[in-house]
């Protein structure tokens, strides 16, 4: 079964942003639960095929702090 991995950033203002590497799919959602929902209709969306697939979210979190 293939797998679909989104790299996913939080957005400043709470939203999430999701993109595949090595497929043109990107999506976004303005919680954790409807950018699951739009991830897995995007990945419907652009293969319009019956094959299922495996959809990974990798959350990528870029934290700077001074000391």
């Amino acid at each position: 079964m293939e797998e679909i991995i989104f790299i996913v950033k939080e957005s400043l203002d709470g939203d999430f942003e999701a993109e595949a590497p090595g497929h043109p799919i990107v999506t976004q959602g303005e919680s954790w639960e409807n950018l699951k929902e739009m991830a897995l209709d995007a990945v419907k969306c652009h293969f319009d095929d019956n094959v299922k697939r495996l959809v990974r979210l990798h959350l990528v979190k870029d934290e700077v702090m001074t000391s």
